[in-house]
């Protein structure tokens, strides 16, 4: 089983930026399609970026411009840069493959906090 660990969370200013990152525990990280989910409180956990093994990236709308997923195989790591970040982006983040119907393959982490606020 692949375990996931999320870092880089935390509290900043709207219009601010922070990195995330996901580690996993395993190299058979870098022939799954990873993503990053997030859980605002009194919501549904959603996909918000998603990248596939070769590189190609797609966002949700409400992301879109201001996320960048990346990843770097070698380290088994999967990155989120936000920017121009909003109150609304608010939630705990969390790292996964999603499968086709963006249900997640691994177990989930433990997310880490982002904030966004004044």
């Amino acid at each position: 089983q692949v375990q996931l660990v999320e870092t880089g969370g935390g509290l900043v200013q709207p219009g601010g930026s922070l990195r995330l990152s996901c580690a996993a525990s395993r190299s058979v990280f870098r022939f799954y399609t990873l993503g990053w989910y997030r859980q605002a409180p009194g919501k549904q956990r959603e996909l918000v970026a998603r990248i596939t093994s070769t590189g190609t990236t797609n966002y949700a709308d409400s992301v879109q411009g201001r996320f960048t997923i990346s990843r770097d195989n070698g380290k088994s790591t999967v990155y989120l840069q936000m920017n121009s970040l909003k109150p609304e982006d608010t939630a705990v983040y969390y790292c996964n493959a999603p499968s086709q119907n963006d249900s997640p393959i691994f177990s989930w982490g433990q997310g880490t906090q982002v904030t966004v606020s004044s």
